[in-house]
């Protein structure tokens, strides 16, 4: 379950950041990131009662534009890439079925919850894929994006020049301390207009 819009970011009692910025190292922020993906599906699997859970995966990934971005990532985590034999879409960056289908994920529906600015929801999502994607990008990138998330899921959104602003200084100063404070700026500058 994620957490609601505008409620308070709450300390990981792991790992010591913000819950849901931890993963993937952090073993429970990490569970956190993969609930968000589980519970759409749990959700999404009541309509579908006495059927296999690998056909309805097979059939959601067929047709990734008719469904939530979260049912399309669930469904992908449950079925075995024929290529690499890891999840599908979540397989090494030389599989190319993976590569395939982790691009097809994004054709799946996004839709802002009430109170969050337009292309809150992407921004989640983008993260969120990142996170439990790590090898696919530059470990500042995952910095990034893993101590964002917990901002994203209470509503936040950078501006496009605070994103820009940003993605010049991890460049600049990719270190874990400058990319961490980054992020610590916007949360406190996001929960003064709240």
């Amino acid at each position: 379950m994620r957490p609601a819009v505008g409620a308070v970011l709450v300390p990981c009692v792991e790992c010591g950041g913000y819950e849901y910025g931890g993963g993937p190292d952090c073993g429970r922020c990490r569970g956190l990131v993969d609930e968000i993906v589980n519970d759409e599906w749990r959700q999404f699997l009541v309509d579908w009662p006495g059927e296999s859970e690998l056909e309805v995966a097979r059939l959601v990934v067929d047709e990734p534009d008719r469904h939530d971005w979260r049912v399309v990532d669930a469904a992908l985590d449950r079925i075995t890439c024929d290529e690499c034999g890891g999840l599908l879409s979540r397989g090494p960056m030389s599989c190319a079925a993976c590569n395939l289908a982790h691009g097809f994920r994004y054709a799946a529906i996004e839709t802002d919850r009430s109170g969050v600015p337009p292309g809150n929801e992407h921004g989640i999502r983008v993260n969120v894929s990142v996170v439990r994607r790590p090898q696919m990008t530059s470990a500042q990138e995952l910095l990034a994006r893993r101590l964002l998330l917990p901002a994203l899921l209470v509503g936040f959104l950078p501006t496009t020049a605070e994103a820009q602003r940003a993605s010049a200084l991890i460049k600049a100063d990719p270190g874990p301390d400058r990319i961490a404070e980054l992020a610590s700026t916007w949360f406190r500058a996001d929960s003064d207009t709240v």
